[in-house]
């Protein structure tokens, strides 16, 4: 008698990122709701932090939005006192860049985004995630391209 059912799914590295990049992303999501920040405003927080003066232009392709929506989602990080606008008048080009409460803000999720990581990623994680990550940091170091 043969064995009619399927096999398991192919192995995509594609698929395995994607699965493991939502549940970061959930994780993460849920850390950051008490400082109220999203993962989005954080990565814009964070692009506006280390870039200052960037103009909406530069936050859009950085982020891989559009100037409409980085628009929108600077006014709102303004009008919550994170960041300025140091040049906001018309026919000029915008600099934006972090307040201090900005600034604090970050350091604060900073210290959640390491309780994260240490969660999904450190010692007492799965040990497949925990390659990883050693994999995805080696990935990005400073070193020649051989």
């Amino acid at each position: 008698m043969t064995d009619d059912r399927p096999g398991p799914p192919v192995t995509s590295v594609s698929i395995i990122l994607l699965t493991l990049a939502r549940r970061i992303e959930t994780e993460l999501g849920a850390a950051l709701a008490p400082l109220d920040l999203t993962v989005s405003k954080l990565g814009l927080l964070g692009h506006i932090a280390s870039v200052p003066g960037v103009s909406f232009s530069d936050l859009a392709r950085m982020s891989g939005t559009t100037v409409q929506s980085v628009h929108t989602a600077v006014k709102a990080l303004v009008a919550a006192g994170l960041v300025r606008d140091s040049t906001a008048r018309a026919g000029s080009a915008s600099r934006i860049e972090t307040t201090p409460a900005g600034a604090s803000l970050l350091d604060r999720a900073r210290d959640v985004l390491a309780g994260v990581d240490e969660r999904l990623f450190g010692a007492d994680a799965d040990p497949i995630q925990r390659r990883i990550a050693t994999a995805t940091l080696a990935a990005f170091q400073d070193e020649p391209m051989s």
